[in-house]
This record gives structure tokens, sequence and C-alpha cells, in this order.
């Protein structure tokens, strides 16, 4: 998730901390997002003035990448440092079990080098909507928190219009199906009445209170929005009419030389959707990211309220991208670009703003942050420091990343190998970046899928090979 796109926002602003000072650390992570519905990565249609501004403050990278195309591993391996290839945190889980008690997160190094650290709602795993409904901790880690919230919502069972947009040829089933599916709620009543507007409201109040306290702190904030089940207050719908919503270019063939296995199941035509159903899909899931980018707004406008905005990291992201209709795909678990890349904004109190396009990783997050703390860089994990890119945005680190999901992605400067196995994928990500023509079969690009082939071998006994009791 034309790139796939996974969004992650860093803020700069005011001037850089003395040396004997911290910074805070806010970190929001949107659920299911896509960076290409944003409006500071080109969309002209879906309005995130919120996240935009921040975009516009501190350093977009355009082309970070999660490591894993589901929401569990994902989270796992971005706060651990670990690829889920190396830790094996591959389901529902933390990452606690599989990477061990010795090792911190990313929070919780934090909070044993002077940190108070705090979560609210979804920052590693939760069912949605199940763990939403119940207000429960999901896949929580307990160690990471000096403080942790959840933040119950009613999801689909909120009053207002509801539709089932996918399994439901000529929409003559009304109301919502499987909590999985395209399910979406025009909901009556305010901001307050879902986990994500009081995951806002505690962040709010948090940031009031934390102004006096003594310690810098890290404050992970997770939105669950734009995860299905796709529900917002009305107001947020209204101005997407299905007049102005325009569906990804449909590619005659398009699917031809695409494999049909697990990662690209999600099809039109296994979610029988018809045209209007499929802009229906688009027209939600933009109202629900225009709900939770207002709310992205509430939280900065708290910390310039404060006066703390001057000496804060903010970092915005998603767990990973997501397909909207492009190749006639759908959701996540693909390993194509829509799918794997994800939005990554940084504002760091004093750089200047910019835009870097340089390869980068989710995993890089937690030793950039803590180098930008002041804090020792543990030495088990696999993250790579990528702090230097917030001064020169054309400084590179990395040459290739990885990701997996219903199969593995190596993506480098120029070429893009989904790996399934026995079959695969091949673009040429210079003369075909939407990935339009798959090169696999191409007996004139053999040597290149050789060597690419190679490459994540190579990759992947590296960081198999990581020692991960380590000492840091």
């Amino acid at each position: 998730m034309i790139l796939r796109l996974i969004p992650v926002l860093i803020l700069v602003l005011g001037s850089p901390l003395g040396a004997k000072e911290k910074y805070n650390v806010l970190f929001i992570i949107s659920d299911d997002l896509t960076s290409t519905v944003l409006g500071c990565y080109g969309n002209k249609i879906c309005k995130t003035p919120n996240i935009d501004r921040l975009a516009a403050q501190g350093t977009r990278f355009t082309r970070a990448y999660c490591q894993a195309t589901f929401c569990g591993p994902s989270r796992a391996s971005l706060m651990f440092g670990y690829y889920p290839y190396a830790s094996k945190a591959t389901g529902y889980t933390s990452g606690r079990k599989e990477i061990g008690g010795d090792k911190d997160s990313w929070a919780q190094h934090f909070k044993k080098n002077g940190y108070h650290s705090a979560r609210i709602s979804k920052v590693f795993h939760m069912g949605v909507p199940p763990d939403i409904s119940k207000g429960s901790d999901g896949a929580d880690d307990p160690e990471s928190w000096d403080e942790a919230y959840n933040s119950k919502g009613p999801e689909t069972k909120v009053p207002g219009l509801a539709e089932m947009l996918s399994h439901n040829p000529g929409g003559l089933k009304k109301g919502t199906g499987s909590s999985q599916s395209f399910n979406v709620v025009e909901a009556e009543g305010d901001d307050l009445v879902h986990s994500d507007g009081k995951t806002a409201q505690k962040a709010v109040k948090l940031i009031g209170k934390y102004k006096d306290m003594e310690k810098p702190f890290f404050l992970a904030v997770g939105f669950v929005r734009p995860h299905v089940p796709l529900v917002a207050p009305k107001k947020y719908f209204d101005p997407y009419p299905l007049s102005k919503i325009v569906l990804p270019p449909k590619i005659p063939g398009d699917q031809n030389d695409i494999p049909r296995n697990p990662a690209n199941k999600r099809t039109t035509a296994n979610y029988e959707m018809d045209l209007a159903q499929q802009k229906g899909v688009l027209r939600a899931y933009y109202a629900t990211v225009s709900y939770m980018d207002t709310l992205v707004g509430k939280i900065i406008s708290a910390l310039e309220s404060t006066g703390q905005r001057n000496n804060t990291i903010v970092i915005f992201t998603s767990d990973h991208g997501y397909h909207l209709g492009e190749h006639d795909l759908w959701q996540k678990v693909s390993i194509h670009e829509e799918s794997a890349k994800v939005p990554l904004i940084i504002c760091v109190p004093g750089k200047k703003p910019a835009v870097c396009n340089s390869l980068t990783e989710l995993i890089d997050l937690y030793p950039t942050i803590s180098k930008l703390c002041s804090l020792k860089i543990p030495g088990n994990i696999q993250g790579k420091d990528i702090s230097a890119m917030l001064d020169d945005p054309t400084v590179k680190v990395r040459d290739a990343v990885l990701s997996s999901g219903k199969g593995r992605l190596l993506r480098t400067e120029k070429w893009a190998y989904l790996d399934y196995g026995k079959t695969g994928e091949l673009y040429d990500m210079k003369k075909d970046p939407k990935q339009y023509h798959n090169l696999f079969n191409d007996a004139e690009y053999a040597k290149v899928l050789s060597d690419m082939k190679e490459k994540l071998k190579a990759k992947l006994a590296e960081i198999s090979e990581h020692d991960l009791v380590k000492k840091r």
C-alpha cells in the first residue's frame, strides 16, 4: 500500500533542547491506513488537514515500509525492533513471549531510562472490533507502560445508517455482516461516542497532566480507524458524495499475471462488490480517515496549548498500508506496494521540514528516537538509526527493505521482488511504479530475478543469525 504507502509523521518545531534536557515523545499510530488517502501524499479528495500540517512541519518519508502486512506482527516488530522472520512473533501477540522477557520494548527502554511511559488504546495488537467493543487489553505488553488505558467503543452497534458493502450482491442484505467485511455505519452522535474519540480525549487530558511532571513522557496513542468496520459520525461522510469518489484505474487483464494465492485473494470478485459498492467503501474509508485526522489535530493542539510542542518529538504512522481497489485488490495481507508501504512523518524540534525519499523501515523508529533523545541504542535490535535523514533527507541508510505477509517482499531502489515460494512477482519500480507488468516469468529478466532471490536469501540468513540474546 502507484507505490503502496504506509504513513509515518515526525514534527519539527522550535529550537533544540539543552544537553541536560530530554525531549518528550508523542507516538501516534493509525490502523490500516494507506498513505495514498492523505493530502500530503497527493490525494485530492480525502480531507486530512491536520496530518497534512504535520507533514509540512516535519520530515515526510515517501518510501517507508512495514515489516508485516498484518496488525499483530507489524506492531510487535516496530515495538521490539525485530523482523518477524527473526523473532517468530507472527500471530496475535505482543512479541514478548517470542523475543524474551530480558528484551526491552521501545516504550520499556524509555521507561527504564527516566521517561514516564503511557499507552492509550491500540499500540500493541488488539482485535478490532472484539477487544475494542469489550474495552479489553488485547495482546498488550504491560511491562512497557507506567500507565495504560483502553478506549471502549460500540463499533457497529452504534445507531445510524448501516450498510454491508461486501458479500452482498445487489445490496439486498441490510445492516452489517462479518466484522472483517466492509461494514459501514454513518453514526449518530458526536466524536466521543466512539473509541477513537475517547482515545483523543484521554490523550489531551494526559498531556495537560504531564505539563507539570518532572520526568519527560513517552506517550503512545493508537487509533483504530480506518480499520474495518468503517464507522464514524455522520458529519464525516457528508463531504464525500459518491459522485466525487474516483476508483483506481481498471486495467483490462491487470490480474492475469498476479499469482492467485492467499496473498492476493482479497479481490473485487471475491468480495462480490459492484462499482457503487466499491465507491461506497472508498467513501466510508475517507470518512473514517477524516475523523481520525480531526482527532490528531486535537492532540497536537493540546501540545501547543500546554506549551509542550517545542520540546516534543511527534511521530505519526500506520501499522501497514491498505489496498483500496488497486489491481482490484482490497484490504491488507498483500505484499504489493499499497499494502507494504506506510505513511511516516517525524517532527523534531529545531529541524527543518523536508521530504525524504530514502528507503526506511518501521523498525528504524526504535533506534532513531532513542538516538534523538540521547538514549543508548540497544545492541540487540535489528532496526537502524536514520536520524541523519532528518538533517539531510538525501542520506541513505538502507539499500533494501524487507516486508512480509502472505509471502515476502524485498524492495530495492529499482526492483520489487515478491516471493511466494514457487511463484512470485518482479517489478521494475523505475519504469513501472504502479506494478502493472510482472516480469517474474520474462526470460529477459532472469538474471535480475536470480540476483533478487540471492539478495533475499542473504537478507533472511543475516536477520535469522542475529543474536536475540546479544547484550546491549
